[in-house]
């Protein structure tokens, strides 16, 4: 049967709020659901008295393949842009596909200089097939187009254990090196927590680049021995500390200064190339920043020296990015963002409507750049709060309530002072604790939670407002795995969505639905025009 038309909104909320519970997906079962052992009488009481519906938040109904579970980029994306983005992860998967990855523009310039140096290629990125953040097809195409050219590879493998099982990298590294025999070597190891930060722990990333650029870490004789000995010490994939494999000592380079100066500058550059093979960004930008040298803290420079002369791990064309990590670095990249554009932040922009867009460090630039399509600059009419995300501890299981509390406040005080016509707000908690495997703090996480959205449901509706509560992913719906172990990765789980407006009762919300329906719903809920490049549909229907 058909959904029929929702009757038409008598006056817009104000504001509309879209409240994104990252990691909060559906599932029945309650064992290790940390949602359902969880106290949540807010949620609780949304759910008996407002209409609910689920959406699909993986594989082809966000843009992957399918099977592949969602991510917040891909998730915030999705919400922003209001249809089915094609992900960087397909489009890398379609040139391999058409034999076209060395055909690249910039891969092919990056192979030239490569043979014409005679030098080894570096790779760098997450080795894994959580799919998050990166392929292992992809790396082992780069590997094979390598070798194809006679270009030693050197593989810096970052390990895993969030979007896989803490203790699962030792099946990958074997298949990375059977993918290697003949081609290439396994040139350090690092626990992503040190490769991948995002959220600025410049100390975490130095040890990683240390060990990568200069060969300054300890060392093992295989990488088999390094994951070995970091699991006697009680540390997992994740947490596995930066470690040279083998014969490696770093990337080769030397001193240089150019001469036609009237004052010579001595600066140590390497002489090989490299290729971050990442193709999610966010947790790409640091590590590249620190081996371009470029749009890093004054302190951070002072680290990057050797007996007071800057140290550039490559030139300026020999440091390829697979996608745009970082518009402020200036990097090459091989494959260039395709623009979204008419996005929900931009449509309200355009009709004139304020918004405010607020989370705390963790997921602050899901709310931002990757709801906005991929644009870094605020719209017309936008504000932006970052609530910074507590740094006194090492993992979110040590503080489950995260920044949550502070975030609720924010937003709240936003609603009653009438200020925005929309607001979007994420509370990071049940992702990032989620990713802890510890099921204990994902309770608290998700019990803190549901004080934040009482809270701000509550100011919503003082104000006349209506509030859209969702997620962009499962994750602590299962906090473990078939065998009894800890999982901390995302799930494919769909998750709910709910829809609190008390000036538009009359309607349910279809089934069927996906993350791109949320924002022609919110346009519609505003009285604005849905854009034809939207091709999500509303979820509202008549009772």
């Amino acid at each position: 049967m058909e959904d029929r038309p929702a009757p038409p909104i008598a006056k817009r909320p104000r504001p509309l709020v879209l409240c994104i519970l990252d990691g909060f997906g559906e599932r029945s079962e309650s064992e290790a659901n940390a949602i359902r052992l969880a106290k949540t009488p807010n949620l609780d009481a949304i759910a008996a008295n407002y209409p609910k519906t689920l959406i699909g938040t993986s594989g082809p109904d966000v843009g992957l393949p399918p099977g592949q579970m969602g991510n917040s980029e891909v998730g915030h994306l999705n919400f922003g842009a209001g249809r089915i983005a094609l992900m960087d992860i397909v489009r890398i998967d379609i040139a391999i596909a058409e034999n076209k990855l060395t055909s690249n523009e910039k891969i092919r310039l990056l192979f030239n200089i490569a043979k014409d140096r005679k030098c080894r290629l570096h790779l760098f990125g997450l080795v894994s097939d959580g799919g998050v953040h990166s392929s292992m097809d992809h790396l082992f195409a780069l590997i094979n187009a390598a070798h194809y050219e006679e270009i030693p590879v050197v593989v810096h493998a970052f390990l895993d254990g969030r979007d896989t099982p803490p203790k699962s990298a030792g099946k990958y590294l074997e298949r990375l090196q059977y993918n290697l025999d003949g081609k290439g070597v396994i040139g350090t190891l690092s626990g992503r927590f040190y490769a991948m930060d995002r959220d600025k722990r410049w100390e975490r990333v130095q040890q990683a680049y240390t060990a990568i650029v200069r060969g300054d870490a300890p060392r093992a004789e295989t990488a088999k021995e390094a994951l070995a000995a970091s699991y006697d010490a009680g540390k997992t994939d994740e947490f596995v500390e930066p470690v040279r494999i083998g014969d490696y000592e770093g990337i080769k380079g030397s001193f240089m200064a150019d001469f036609a100066a009237k004052t010579p500058i001595w600066e140590w550059f390497g002489e090989e190339v490299g290729l971050g093979f990442n193709f999610r960004p966010d947790r790409m930008r640091e590590i590249s920043a620190m081996f371009s040298r470029r749009n890093l803290p004054p302190e951070v420079q002072e680290w990057l020296t050797d007996r007071g002369k800057a140290v550039y791990a490559f030139d300026e064309w020999s440091y390829l990015c697979m996608t745009e990590y970082d518009a402020a670095l200036n990097l090459p990249v091989a494959f260039t963002k395709e623009d979204v554009k008419e996005t929900f932040g931009e449509i309200i922009a355009r009709a004139g409507l304020t918004q405010l867009r607020c989370a705390e460090t963790e997921k602050y630039a899901h709310v931002t750049y990757f709801f906005s399509g991929g644009r870094e600059k605020p719209f017309e009419g936008e504000d932006r709060k970052l609530v910074p995300s507590p740094r006194d501890v090492a993992t979110y299981d040590q503080k489950p309530q995260m920044s949550a509390p502070e975030v609720a406040a924010e937003v709240a005080a936003a609603v009653t002072a009438q200020k925005y016509d929309f607001i979007l707000v994420n509370f990071a908690n049940p992702d990032m604790v989620g990713h802890t495997g510890n099921l204990e703090a994902a309770i608290h996480a998700v019990e803190t939670i549901d004080a934040g959205v009482g809270l701000i449901a509550d100011a919503v509706k003082a104000a006349g407002g209506a509030l859209i509560i969702t997620s962009d992913h499962g994750n602590c719906e299962r906090m473990r795995d078939d065998h009894g172990r800890p999982h901390t990765a995302h799930t494919t789980n769909p998750v709910p969505l709910y829809y609190i407006n008390d000036g538009d009762l009359d309607v349910a919300l279809r089934s069927g639905a996906r993350i791109a329906d949320v924002a022609p719903t919110m346009l519609e809920i505003l009285g604005l025009p849905v854009p034809e490049a939207m091709t999500g549909r509303s979820l509202r229907t008549a009772k």
